[in-house]
């Protein structure tokens, strides 16, 4: 049996500061799945020559905070889509609502995600097609579907923060270069997973990187209070930390 590498959604996966900013991507559908979709603005008649693919938390791809993450990779030279497995359906929606069964509604969400990943990769591959490079990186709940798309051989590299539901079967599977951005605080990631994940990357002479925050938790890479300046530094950090990956396996030899 694989053992749990990264635990089940916590208290601290459903709170969040919301951001403030201006999106500047759409609403598309992929293969009958609501998708955000944002575009390198300067360039946005030119040919796609990288794709992320954005496995939100639980807060959905079209989330203000999500919606500005995605917006950054696309101002950094990438296409972004996030792809809605909740179907306008997000948690937060329902957080303020007396009697909001949190249990049934993720177990709903990720059977939806179980049967909606899978056709919207397909789908995203059948837009995009086969000259392009594709990334993937995924947020909390996001995570285990990044790790299913990283065991093929659609992506170039894949990262991750501070991830739940990740079991030893799904890392063991990936095949490109991961990333990891941590929190020091994180019931669903504790450094004792961490160092069990760290211990079979080595064990699989797999290419990685891990970054490890100091006074942050669980969802400071997207949800983080801007207001507080290590939250603020980290969750940038973060987001260039991706985006200098993305580029490290994507950009032309």
């Amino acid at each position: 049996m694989s053992s749990t590498l990264a635990g089940p959604l916590t208290d601290h996966c459903f709170t969040s500061v919301a951001h403030s900013g201006t999106p500047k991507g759409e609403s598309i559908t992929i293969a009958g799945v609501p998708t955000y979709l944002s575009t390198p603005q300067a360039s946005a008649a030119s040919a796609v020559d990288t794709v992320i693919l954005y496995f939100s938390d639980v807060f959905g791809p079209f989330y203000i905070n999500a919606q500005l993450v995605q917006d950054y990779y696309a101002s950094q030279g990438f296409t972004v889509v996030g792809i809605d497995y909740f179907f306008g359906d997000p948690v937060h929606l329902h957080l303020n609502k007396p009697g909001f069964d949190r249990s049934t509604w993720r177990t709903k969400s990720v059977e939806q995600a179980k049967a909606s990943v899978p056709k919207w990769v397909d789908g995203v591959k059948e837009m995009f097609g086969t000259n392009v490079k594709y990334c993937a990186v995924g947020f909390c709940f996001g995570a285990p579907y990044v790790f299913q798309v990283a065991a093929t051989d659609m992506l170039s590299c894949a990262a991750v923060a501070h991830p739940t539901s990740l079991t030893e079967e799904l890392l063991r599977a990936s095949k490109v270069p991961l990333l990891f951005s941590c929190a020091e605080t994180d019931s669903a990631f504790p450094a004792t997973f961490r160092r069990q994940v760290e211990d079979i990357l080595v064990e699989k002479k797999a290419t990685y990187y891990f970054q490890i925050f100091s006074g942050v938790s669980h969802g400071f890479g997207t949800r983080g209070d801007p207001e507080v300046e290590t939250e603020r530094w980290a969750k940038e950090e973060c987001q260039r930390a991706m985006v200098g990956w993305f580029k490290r396996f994507t950009s032309s030899k």
